[in-house]
């Protein structure tokens, strides 16, 4: 990138390889805007999409850390179906014989067990990758094959419904905060865009490192508070159906004023997903645990040698790992408001995808959570586009196994031209 906007890009700072993506994704979500006669980049469609990316993206955060370390994990879409389905025996069959049916507790317990379960099986499995030395291929493999033959033995092949009407809520079909409360995560989310990069510059000037010109300060300030202020109007513009408040005011016993409308606003889901992406950001950035993490996956004898203990490093990578795979089974069994034997099938190459295709190096030592983040975006944008242009499933999955390829081809040669292969 040359010239004058090749400048600019320098002058801001600004990540290319998050660019590319964005960009990517850009070019994706037009092409298919055209291809399906202006239906792809509505409201709607964006709504619905940003549900469906939404458990790929928890976990994709997580094997961020699992592939930096040089490590990988099979298991989690056959662990996402095993933690789901046990989640639905405890809120369907269990706890409404000890706290009530209907009880508020009973979505509480079962995200709490589920949470503590996940973190325990990820946990195990990455005892057996660090105390045992089995090479994690293998030991996720067999957590693949184990979990989803629980999954099935747990349920008989049957499918556990209706979940707790709370509990379904966190999926984000059902679950808003509506539009002034998202207009206000909004303005919100904006100051603290503006304090972060006030302080982040005051920093850099209080330690002598080179800082962007003022004008540049204020401009990235502005893309990003506008890049926060369109995505909730996207998402503030999708109309509740009016057959839906038309239902909802019959209920109450009352009729609907004339030219009545409301909006759904961000679903509880993505907010599951946004603070994750913050938490694990922070981890990754600011603590000594998220440091280990990247000198281990750079150099793990050095990290050995200098007293990191990269053994007990692996078992709370994968514990935390299995915690995340937990949240996205909340997510996921609670937008389907059912949990079925056949829960996360195929989603731990989702999630490895998107982690790859977000810039996270196979060979270790390199990832970021908003690149997973925006691998899982571009990853569901692709399949949802040709399911909505009619592209028979078993063409999508080579698609997205040519663009995968694709993206790793591209990523290895990114390094290599910046220095950091």
């Amino acid at each position: 990138m040359s010239g004058g906007l090749g400048n600019l890009i320098k002058t801001l700072q600004i990540d290319t390889r998050l660019l590319g993506m964005i960009g990517a994704f850009i070019v994706i979500s037009l092409v298919f805007h055209v291809a399906t006669g202006g239906t792809f980049l509505t409201p709607r469609n964006l709504f619905t999409l940003t549900l469906q990316t939404a458990s790929v993206a928890v976990m994709a955060t997580g094997m961020v850390f699992v592939i930096v370390t040089r490590n990988i994990d099979l298991s989690i879409g056959s662990l996402l179906g095993i933690v789901g389905m046990l989640m639905g025996v405890i809120q369907v069959q269990i706890l409404p014989d000890i706290v009530g049916f209907g009880s508020p507790s009973i979505w509480i317990i079962t995200v709490t067990v589920g949470i503590l379960l996940g973190a325990a099986i990820g946990a195990f499995q990455g005892w057996l990758i660090g105390y045992l030395v089995i090479p994690s291929f293998i030991v996720t493999l067999g957590g693949l094959l184990i979990w989803r033959g629980g999954a099935w033995w747990v349920s008989k092949g049957t499918t556990i419904s209706p979940l707790d009407p709370n509990f379904v809520m966190l999926g984000g079909a059902s679950g808003t905060i509506g539009v002034t409360a998202s207009w206000g995560l909004a303005i919100v989310g904006s100051i603290l865009t503006v304090v972060f990069l006030m302080n982040t510059r005051r920093k850099h000037i209080s330690h002598n490192f080179a800082v962007k010109p003022l004008w540049a300060e204020y401009a990235l300030g502005a893309i990003l508070v506008s890049a926060i202020c369109g995505i909730t109007a996207v998402l503030n513009a999708y109309l509740v159906p009016t057959r839906i408040l038309e239902r909802r005011f019959a209920a109450e016993g009352l009729e609907m004023p004339e030219g009545y409308t409301e909006a759904y606003g961000f679903p509880i889901s993505v907010l599951i997903v946004l603070f994750v992406t913050i938490a694990m950001t922070i981890v990754a950035k600011k603590t000594r645990f998220g440091r280990y993490i990247f000198a281990m996956g750079g150099n793990p004898d050095a990290a050995e040698l200098s007293g990191i203990n990269t053994r007990m490093l692996t078992v709370k990578v994968f514990a935390l790992m299995g915690a995340l795979t937990a949240i996205a089974a909340v997510i996921a069994s609670a937008r389907l408001g059912s949990a079925g034997s056949s829960l996360g099938e195929l989603d731990e190459l989702r999630v490895i995808a998107a982690a790859v295709i977000g810039g996270t190096a196979l060979a270790g030592g390199v990832g970021t959570i908003y690149g997973a983040i925006l691998g899982a975006l571009i990853m569901q944008a692709l399949v949802s586009g040709m399911g909505m242009v009619g592209v028979d499933s078993p063409l999508q999955n080579m698609i997205v196994g040519g663009v995968l390829i694709i993206a790793v081809w591209i990523d290895i040669i990114y390094r290599r031209k910046t220095g950091d292969a």
